[in-house]
């Protein structure tokens, strides 16, 4: 099945807010994808694609001798088929997360992702096919205009040259995952879903008791956070034996792709190097102790405490005013941040707020978190959000729609181009945050409730950078262990205290049952060390929105409009050279972590 690589989950896992009437709020309607999932019109698209499939499999061991004109009506035709079938897919999936405990939808979603799997299997000797050729013939082929448009797709598919293998074991490959990883990763999704907390008799979601560790009552936060423990304990039997399997065929497939090291697969599907992703690691771990580990003992300060509890670590100020923010606030807010950066981003945002491209209430069954899915590009993306009122849920709201606009610009490049790498991915998502975070802060004239805010900005950078980099570590360390053997729950558990203990610091203290809080990550299980690629973006962002804030750069707005539409024609180096940046220095990491120190400072001199 052709991937859509523009789906993007992101690391909001942990709503803000308390229960509300926030007034009217949006749910999607996929109708622009298909009338429904037996609607005539996904039944003829579906029937379609399989004839087109069918025809296309005659080029199969012919790649090699079609003449530079037939190539690249290949590669559109492909195109067309990968932008028909990822419509598919993206319906299938979109439906299946309204609802995903649903038996019904899963079985649709199912039974989608069997017949599409069948789907790719037809189509998977084009690309290995091209992989195969010499550089001198394939350049020969992209000398005709057709096939020189696709040359991004065509630079980045050969990345993973070295390491794909014969058709019949990708074939293999593929058809096994819908019995394997697709599998296991549903029964996990699902069991997640149909999880419920009992705090204080109330039955509540692990979505909505996650958001309770938000909740300015320490009574409150601390009995949800013992109830989602037990919760997770309940399953921890379950959430390790899908760990270790995954972690397995992980490493089976790194072993036939001949990968050194779990990481590796995802820097190349991400385009980039293994020692840049070294050099970002190294630089936030390196600044654990100024920047988590300072804040949070000035944190305890506040709270009047010699430690913080685990469930103090979302807690709000205990000075600041604690409100509800209707949804008609929040969409203003957030409209008006993107609007005093570039009119145009805004015009694309009113789309996603008029159009029904949003689902945001917090329903039971529903997928928890937030992402944004492109779809394909003749079609929008859609946002799924659950809504719980609080300022996080707003920044949400800015970081989906970040992706939402990139989408939307990248659109033009079409299906093979459009998408870009997950680290440059959230790029305009964490942009979108600081626009909004910014436009806030500059509103805000009481100095108590500036400091709540510039608090709320730190801990949301932590959690983007420090967090993410600490579940970065501790999916390194599950998939190095497990190739001594299948790991105990222990051992996991002991794996993921220590990550928490190094990253945190010595401000926390943490009770038994927060051991089991790997258990709800779906990032480990989705996109293996998909995680970094929000410390990859946090601090790229950091640098950009200094450029831009410093006015160091003419013409920012035009140049950043340029990069998004650019989707994946260009690689990190390029997009990022007209703002003078390179990642590959060792001083750009460190710099995006002295945004966060600078904001501490701050914080510092106001206690």
């Amino acid at each position: 099945m052709i991937s859509n690589r523009f789906f993007n989950v992101t690391r909001k896992d942990e709503p803000a807010g308390g229960a509300a009437n926030f007034g009217p709020l949006p749910e999607w309607n996929l109708a622009d994808l298909y009338s429904a999932p037996d609607g005539a019109d996904f039944k003829a698209d579906f029937v379609a694609a399989e004839k087109r499939a069918t025809v296309f499999e005659s080029y199969r061991g012919k790649v090699a001798d079609l003449d530079a004109a037939a190539f690249g009506a290949a590669i559109v035709e492909y195109e067309a088929l990968s932008e028909l079938t990822g419509k598919i897919a993206s319906f299938a999936q979109l439906h299946q997360s309204g609802d995903v405990s649903s038996p019904e939808r899963g079985r649709f979603y199912q039974d989608t992702i069997e017949r599409m799997t069948v789907l790719g299997g037809q189509l998977l000797f084009f690309t290995l096919e091209i992989n195969r050729l010499d550089d001198a013939v394939l350049a020969a082929k992209m000398k005709h205009p057709t096939a020189a448009r696709y040359e991004p797709w065509v630079r980045d598919l050969r990345v993973m040259r070295q390491h794909e293998l014969s058709d019949d074991l990708e074939k293999l490959f593929l058809d096994k995952s819908q019995t394997g990883r697709t599998a296991w990763v549903r029964l996990f999704d699902e069991t997640l879903a149909n999880m419920r907390c009992d705090v204080d008799g109330e039955i509540l979601t692990l979505t909505q008791a996650l958001n309770l560790l938000s909740n300015p009552k320490e009574e409150r936060r601390k009995t949800a956070a013992k109830a989602i423990g037990v919760t997770l304990a309940g399953e921890a039997s379950l959430f390790t034996l899908i760990t270790n399997t995954l972690a397995k065929d992980k490493a089976v497939e790194d072993e036939w792709r001949k990968f050194a090291r779990p990481v590796s697969s995802r820097n190349l599907a991400n385009l980039v190097e293994d020692e840049v992703v070294d050099a970002l690691v190294s630089a936030a771990k390196g600044a654990f102790a100024d920047t988590a580990h300072r804040y949070y003992k000035l944190k305890a300060k506040w709270l009047g405490k010699d430690k913080l509890e685990y469930w103090d670590r979302n807690a709000p100020l205990p000075t600041a005013t604690h409100r509800d923010i209707p949804w008609a606030e929040a969409q203003a807010t957030v409209r008006g941040a993107y609007n005093g950066f570039s009119p145009k981003l805004a015009s694309i945002v009113d789309d996603f707020f008029a159009k029904n491209w949003i689902d945001a209430p917090a329903r039971p069954g529903k997928a928890s978190g937030a992402f944004c899915h492109s779809t394909v590009p003749s079609v929008h993306p859609y946002i799924l959000l659950n809504y719980l009122g609080g300022a996080r849920d707003v920044q949400t709201l800015a970081h989906e729609l970040g992706h939402g606009v990139h989408n939307v610009l990248a659109a033009p490049q079409g299906t093979l181009i459009s998408g870009t790498p997950l680290t440059l991915a959230e790029t305009a998502s964490v942009f979108g945050e600081m626009l909004t975070f910014r436009a806030l802060l500059a509103q805000e004239k009481d100095p108590v409730q500036r400091r709540a805010l510039l608090a709320g900005k730190v801990e949301d950078m932590i959690n983007t950078v420090v967090r993410q980099i600490a579940f970065h570590d501790f999916e390194r360390q599950v998939h190095d262990a497990r190739k001594a053997g299948e790991l105990s729950q222990e051992q996991i558990c002991d794996i993921w205290m220590n990550v928490q203990k190094e990253s945190l610091g010595p401000a926390f203290h943490f009770d038994d049952e927060y051991k089991y809080y790997w258990a709800y990550i779906s990032h480990f299980l989705h996109v293996p060390f998909y995680v970094y690629a929000y410390a990859f973006g946090d601090c790229l962002v950091n640098s950009l929105y200094n450029v831009y804030a410093t006015k160091a750069v003419p013409d920012f707005e035009s140049k950043y409009l340029d990069m998004l539409a650019a989707g994946g024609k260009l690689r990190h180096k390029e997009l990022l050279a007209p703002f003078g940046l390179d990642a590959s220095q060792p001083d750009f990491w460190r710099r995006g972590m002295k945004t966060i120190e600078g904001f501490i400072d701050e914080l510092e001199k106001t206690s």
